[in-house]
This record gives C-alpha cells, sequence and structure tokens, in this order.
C-alpha cells in the first residue's frame, strides 16, 4: 500500500475536527443546561432522603424557628425539589409560595461582579483598574491605589461600617440631582483605606456599592436597567429587579413576603419590612436591593454552573466565570474550614455561594452538578441550612 501524505494529512484533519466536533457536543451537553422539572431517580439522587432534607424545613416552621422557606434544589439541570413551607405574610394570612418574591440583601453581590466582569470582557474595565481612574474623589492617599479587583474580593482595606455615610448628600447647585449612587460612592474616597489594600479580608458593602457604581459610569446607565439589559433580560429572569424607593417591580409587590425579626429571646416573630413599606434609598445599591424569586436565581445559578451559558445566551465567557469562582482572598471558616472569596461568590469545600442577610442562602456545586437554595424572610432564626447540605449531598445515590 502506497503512502500519500496529502490523504493522510486529510485524514487526520477530518479526524481532528470528528474529536474537536464530539468534545464541542459533550461540552454543549454539559455547558448549556436549562431548567426543567424532573425526578430525583433520573440524576441519581434520593428522593426519601430529599424528602427527609424538606422536613428539615417544615419541622422547624412547625417549632417557629422560621415563619416559612422555599427550597429548590436543581441537579444536572432538572429541579427536583421545588417546595414552600410556611407563610410569607402571617399577618395576611398568606402562605409561602414557589413564586414568592424575597429580598434578597447579600445575594444582590454575585450579580454586581458579574456586571463588573461583562464589562472587563467589553474591555470597559480591568480588575487591576484604579478605582481613582473613574472616581476622582478617590485620589488621593487614602484610596488611590485601591483597585477593582480588591473591591470584588473584599480586600480592599476599607473598613467603613455602613453601607453609606450619612445622612446621604443633600442636593446642591452642583448635584441637584443628590443623592446618586455615583454621589455618594465618591465620598468613600474620602475616608479611603484603613489597611494597605490587598493585605487583608473584610466583607465591605461600601466596597461593592462602589462597584455598583463603577457598573453605572462605565455602561452609562443606571445600575438596574444594565442589570436588565445585560442579565435579568437575556436570562429571561422575569421577577427580578433591583428595589429603590417608590419601585412598584411591576405591580408585584402582593407576591413579596415580609422580613421576620424575633423581638427578645424566644419572643414572637414580627414583621419588619412589609411589601410596599419605606426604602431607604432612592437609588438601587450593589450591596444588597436585589429582589428575586428562587427560580429566577436558579437560572442565574444554572448560568454559572454551564459556565456562562443559559438556553443559547452567554452572558460570560467560561475564563469569566473561571475568575469568579478562583479564591481571591482568606476569610477565617468555622474549625478547620478553609473558606475564601473570589469576585462575587464565598468559597468553600469546592462550592461557592452566597447568603443574604434578609435570610436566603444559595450554593453552586460544580462537581457534584448541584444547585440549592433556601430562602427565607427570618433573618436569624434557628435555620437547619448545614444539616440541609449534608441531606442533599447524601442524597446522590452510589457515593
Amino acid at each position: 500500500m502506497r503512502f500519500h501524505p496529502r490523504k493522510s494529512l486529510a485524514r487526520i484533519a477530518l479526524a481532528l475536527l470528528a474529536v474537536a466536533a464530539l468534545g464541542a457536543a459533550e461540552l454543549q451537553a454539559q455547558h448549556d443546561y436549562t431548567l426543567s422539572y424532573g425526578h430525583a431517580e433520573d440524576v441519581g439522587m434520593s428522593p426519601s432522603v430529599l424528602a427527609g432534607a424538606v422536613g428539615l424545613y417544615q419541622e422547624a416552621v412547625e417549632r417557629g424557628d422560621l415563619v416559612g422557606a422555599v427550597i429548590l434544589i436543581v441537579r444536572k439541570g432538572r429541579v427536583v425539589v421545588h417546595e414552600a413551607v410556611g407563610m410569607r405574610d402571617q399577618e395576611l394570612g398568606l402562605p409561602m409560595e414557589r413564586n414568592t418574591m424575597f429580598r434578597m440583601a447579600s445575594n444582590t453581590k454575585p450579580l454586581i461582579a458579574t456586571a463588573i466582569a461583562q464589562l472587563v470582557e467589553k474591555g470597559k474595565l480591568s480588575y487591576t483598574d484604579l478605582v481613582r481612574e473613574r472616581i476622582p474623589e478617590w485620589d488621593n492617599y487614602r484610596a488611590g491605589f485601591i483597585t477593582i479587583g480588591q473591591l470584588l474580593s473584599h480586600s480592599s482595606g476599607l473598613r467603613i461600617p455602613t453601607l453609606f455615610l450619612r445622612p446621604l448628600m443633600e442636593p446642591t447647585a452642583e448635584h441637584r440631582d443628590a443623592p446618586t449612587l455615583q454621589l455618594e460612592a465618591a465620598r468613600f474616597g474620602e475616608i479611603g483605606a484603613v489597611v494597605p489594600p490587598g493585605e487583608a479580608y473584610r466583607y465591605s458593602n461600601p466596597g461593592y456599592n462602589t462597584l455598583a457604581a463603577l457598573v453605572e459610569i462605565a455602561s452609562g446607565k443606571l445600575l438596574e436597567d444594565y442589570l436588565n439589559g445585560a442579565v435579568y433580560g437575556p436570562l429571561r429572569m422575569d421577577d427580578s429587579y433591583n428595589h429603590r424607593a417608590g419601585h412598584e417591580v411591576d405591580g408585584k409587590l402582593d407576591r413579596m413576603g415580609a422580613v421576620y425579626y424575633r423581638r427578645g429571646e424566644g419572643g414572637d416573630w414580627m414583621p419588619g419590612g412589609t411589601p410596599g413599606g419605606p426604602v431607604a434609598y432612592p437609588f438601587a445599591r450593589g450591596s444588597g436591593g436585589m429582589i428575586s424569586t428562587a427560580w429566577d436565581y436558579a437560572i442565574f445559578a444554572q448560568a454559572f454552573l454551564n459556565g456562562g451559558i443559559y438556553d443559547g445566551q452567554r452572558i460570560l465567557t467560561e475564563e469569566s466565570v473561571r475568575t469568579m469562582t478562583s479564591p481571591k482572598s482568606h476569610i477565617d471558616g468555622e474549625g478547620d474550614a478553609a473558606s475564601y472569596y473570589g469576585y462575587g461568590w464565598r468559597l468553600s469545600d469546592g462550592t461557592y455561594g452566597h447568603g443574604g442577610s434578609d435570610g436566603t442562602d444559595a450554593w453552586i456545586d460544580p462537581e457534584r452538578e448541584i444547585i440549592g437554595l433556601v430562602f427565607t424572610q427570618t433573618p436569624r432564626g434557628p435555620n437547619p441550612l448545614r444539616r440541609f447540605r449534608e441531606m442533599v449531598n447524601l442524597s446522590i445515590e452510589g457515593r
């Protein structure tokens, strides 16, 4: 048999193309799950163990530890648990429902980090940019060496304890529209870092409010408008908003639950934040303020688990997802647990996620291909979240 170099090279090229196509198909199958309801057994999970996990929250509500919760578990794109327990409004006698809308508090931060990553991809920002290059008020010896990446990883050296400096700015001849997000973020530059930037982790709400201002500056849009166009719209997160004073969330306030606080040890749960009640800030912010449902937030989480794409809509490159979910700063964990913060996400034991001070929690487990959401509006109540997560992992058959 004669050897034909050109024919052989052609065959090799075709073989390589076939392998590449197979790899692309496998990548597509792995990276573009869309949410659909399914049976636990179909994705290798035990329905009885998952029922026991949900039972932890049913019992917590019965004991009065929590007022209500929505629980959602996804594996490989299949929603195997989506349950509502307890009440969303005790005073009105309204039960918790699967489409209840929650105040997400700090679960907003991964959305802000996503917006920054998108602007980095477009060349409008860089993680190494100094904030002073965008906000002149930060150009001083206290704030001048803080980078965008350090704000994202809570390693900026900022130690401002409040969301914004109080009181907020009053309108002036120069700033007639005050207060605004950008004007309030500029004020942080007067205080700057207390410790050298990049040397220590300290959770910073002002840092994320500054990042939200940078989104507005780099995009030329208000924060809520940017997120609507770049994240919520493409992913069809139709029940997600960034709240501000006077915001009617498209007439969906009746789907929101009250936030409950316990008055005194062992006291009754009393509503502290009610739908349509006063909102502190007349602008959307980055430290919190998102309103969403378990389903919408699960879509956002699935886009990350997919490598930045959901139902054909790419919101981030795979490289951006890797960057955001890689350790950037260390957090002192409980016991021997190592915990880190990436860009917008807290990382621990191979998972990444975030919680909110009003009672929401979300985690993503790339190895097990699991998304877990437990949304309550009962902050600081006895929450069986750790045991719940353990049971979700135990439900994977064959482990």
